[in-house]
């Protein structure tokens, strides 16, 4: 009887010794650009980008009120049966509608560069890449991707966003 007691014991731990052995996979996701941002929001480099933005973003409204105010004009035009001002409203709405599209796309181009400009901060990255690589290995992660190049990740649980950790231990690293 204690001989299959003892067989029985052994039988248990090996089976248990060889679950522990098998390594479960564990994902994490991080947004680098939220880190990037949070991270250097007091940058003067930032701030200019940002500015930038929101510089472009005002000129884009104005010219697309412009448009919306010469629709009002073509459509009271309309209702007047003045054909003579709705072809000139229809040209100048056509005019400024091509304008804005030309102007939206050189300066999202402009500003996506200087995006990528600032974001190729080398010395940020390498105390990323150190941050994560911490945080991955304390918390048991086999891999940790980037939501912001990664197009192969179509769903991921909050529970793997280790963003905020990766933003807090930077920052403590910061001070």
């Amino acid at each position: 009887m204690k001989k299959h007691l003892i067989l029985l014991v052994l039988f248990t731990g090996c089976i248990i010794s060889g679950f522990a052995q098998q390594q479960i996979t564990r994902f994490a996701v991080v947004d680098t650009a939220r880190v990037y941002s949070t991270f250097f929001r007091d940058a003067q480099n930032v701030r200019d980008y940002e500015k930038k933005r929101a510089d472009i973003q005002k000129k884009i409204d104005e010219m697309s009120n412009q448009i919306q105010e010469l629709m009002q004009l073509k459509a009271d035009a309309m209702e007047k049966d003045d054909d003579i001002k709705v072809l000139k409203y229809e040209e100048q709405i056509n005019k400024k509608t091509e304008y804005l599209s030309e102007y939206a796309n050189v300066k999202n181009q402009e500003l996506a560069n200087l995006k990528k400009k600032l974001s190729s901060n080398d010395n940020f990255y390498k105390m990323l890449y150190e941050e994560i690589s911490k945080e991955a290995e304390l918390s048991g992660y086999s891999m940790v991707m980037d939501i912001q190049n990664s197009d192969s990740i179509l769903w991921y649980s909050q529970s793997v966003d280790i963003t905020d950790s990766i933003i807090s231990r930077l920052s403590s690293r910061k001070n």
